[in-house]
């Protein structure tokens, strides 16, 4: 197993010790740090191990941070499909 691989299952670890501690805004902090050290390691796994190993490692990491990826996929859709007002 390369160091790129044990940096993810390190991640997944800790993401899941951090979902399970209690906090007082809803883990958004800790989420804003784990996105900001993930997508680097993401980087390097997809760079050792291929595409494919990057995917399974991003749905890895998406399945753990899912809450900020529907919150901004709320966002991308409601400034993407906004309708024009009518006339």
């Amino acid at each position: 197993m390369s160091l790129s691989l044990v940096a993810v299952c390190i991640w997944l670890i800790v993401a899941n010790v951090i979902a399970m501690l209690p906090s007082r805004d809803q883990h958004w902090r800790a989420a804003y740090l784990l996105i900001s050290v993930g997508i680097p390691i993401l980087g390097w796994v997809t760079y050792e191990n291929g595409p494919w190993i990057g995917m399974l490692a991003l749905a890895a990491g998406s399945s753990v941070l899912r809450w900020p990826l529907i919150y901004l996929w709320r966002g991308v859709r409601k400034r993407v499909f906004q309708q024009s007002p009518a006339e």
